[in-house]
């Protein structure tokens, strides 16, 4: 077993509290005592960021020319989520919360108070509401524990993966604390130096263009922790003491697809952290229409997919006894979905999907249904997607068959205060049912984003 020292005095206290009170909501009488092991030895959450429920369809029809033929659509949890940010006190912003009456009731009611993707992946880490922008602390800008870090306390091994760089608001709302999302090489230097984190991997490669092409000139290396940060990563010496030897553990950079697809089979060092050899993200940004079908544009035939980065981490997470929690998010939906870019956003979605796949499989072949959780789900929704006509009214995406465009209308460069899929598969998840206490006349029983993070704390430390 190995073991984990906790890196913030603050978290073991915190988790106490934060569970406590979970117990509270949870159960009472005789399901308190509740079982004192973990009801998953393994936790695995899937964020696609910007994914709503259209997103969802127009993949499906573009994949399988017909809805509802994803691998989370056979999940027995099959819910909503709301996704509303935190209270600012003096701005009454829609009563801060979600009103499906209200929502189905104006169209464009869900174009305001919406979330960003660090206040939403705070409140799925850690189930406390937040402001925009922040990264794991609360609305007074002090420190909340993650679940990922009751996962180390527990002595799991832990990962972070995304389609965008390894330092963006999701990744490192599940493993930092900041006061604002953009303190990009602060986020970086934490999670390099003062993190027990084993796998994180990404975009934002100081010397690549979005087309993978190597630059005599670097770009900002803020996305990497700076440059000393990046210098020591290329040295080996990068890495604070993450197994508790009172030694330090440096990582093991990787940067070429090679090397990532290498690390989906056979032995793997303990300590990962790859940077894809792109600018900020996979594919999303490389050059060409960003407006033409998916695909018309080739991939950067270089750099990883995300799915290849999934395979890697979990070959490399689950040489751990104790299990693991892992985080992988398709970051670049958003991305595309913010410009409307139909085509690159189907290419992301699959990309994901394809992930969700391979994560299946693992489980499958590797684990099972009783020892492993997993949850797909986003951090909001972006670009108010809906079918063509839309507005004052409702239409749904139009389905051209399996590999044609589907016929969608964008309403917003932005998120929306949308209520996103959410979905789980294992027999932790049922628990998320018990949560989902709110109703929408169409998206149906929906949790809030919250209540994610209690389950998942109650699911790893259900004492």
């Amino acid at each position: 077993m190995r073991t984990r020292p906790h890196r913030r005095q603050f978290a073991v206290l915190a988790v106490m509290c934060l569970l406590a009170g979970v117990l509270v909501v949870v159960g009472t009488g005789p399901a308190a005592a509740g079982p004192t092991k973990p009801m998953a030895e393994n936790v695995i959450v899937m964020i696609a960021d910007g994914w709503g429920f259209d997103h969802d369809v127009a993949g499906s029809y573009y994949a399988e020319g017909a809805a509802e033929r994803r691998p989370w659509n056979r999940f027995p949890t099959d819910l909503a989520m709301s996704t509303y940010m935190g209270y600012d006190e003096g701005d009454d912003c829609h009563g801060w919360g979600y009103n499906p009456t209200d929502a189905w009731a104006d169209f464009n009611y869900v174009k305001e108070c919406y979330t960003d993707s660090a206040a939403a992946a705070t409140a799925m880490s850690t189930g406390v509401k937040t402001y925009n922008g922040a990264i794991g602390v609360d609305m007074t800008e002090q420190p909340v524990p993650h679940v990922l870090e009751l996962a180390e306390d527990m002595g799991k091994a832990t990962g972070v993966i995304t389609s965008v760089e390894w330092t963006h608001a999701t990744p490192a709302g599940f493993a930092a604390h900041n006061v604002s999302r953009n303190n990009y090489a602060e986020i970086g230097q934490e999670m390099v130096y003062d993190s027990a984190v084993d796998v994180v991997m990404g975009a934002g490669h100081p010397w690549y263009d979005a087309d993978g092409q190597y630059k005599t000139t670097p770009n900002t290396f803020k996305y990497v922790g700076g440059e000393d940060t990046w210098n020591d990563l290329v040295a080996g010496t990068a890495g604070g003491d993450a197994n508790g030897d009172g030694a330090d553990d440096p990582w093991v950079l990787i940067e070429t697809r090679t090397e990532f697809q290498a690390l989906a089979t056979g032995p793997t060092p303990t300590r990962v952290l790859g940077t894809a050899q792109v600018y900020q993200t996979l594919q999303k940004n490389r050059s060409g229409d960003g407006y033409a079908d998916p695909y018309i544009v080739p991939l950067i035939e270089s750099v990883p997919t995300l799915e290849e980065m999934t395979k890697a981490a979990l070959n490399i997470l689950d040489d751990d006894p104790d299990g693991f929690f892992l985080m992988i998010e398709g970051g670049a939906i958003d991305w595309a979905s913010h410009g409307n870019e139909s085509g690159r956003m189907i290419e992301e979605e699959l990309d994901f999907a394809a992930s969700v796949n391979a994560v299946v499989d693992w489980v499958q072949r590797n684990s099972n249904w009783g020892e492993t959780l997993l949850v797909v789900t986003a951090d909001h929704e972006t670009g108010y997607l809906n079918g063509p006509g839309s507005d004052p009214t409702w239409m749904p995406v139009v389905n051209n068959g399996a590999g044609v465009l589907p016929g969608m209308e964008w309403h917003s460069g932005d998120h929306t205060n949308s209520p996103v899929p959410f979905f789980a598969k294992g027999d932790a998840a049922r628990m998320f049912k018990a949560y989902a206490d709110e109703y929408d006349p169409v998206y149906g029983k929906y949790l809030d984003n919250t209540e994610m993070a209690n389950v998942l704390f109650r699911t790893l430390d259900p004492s």
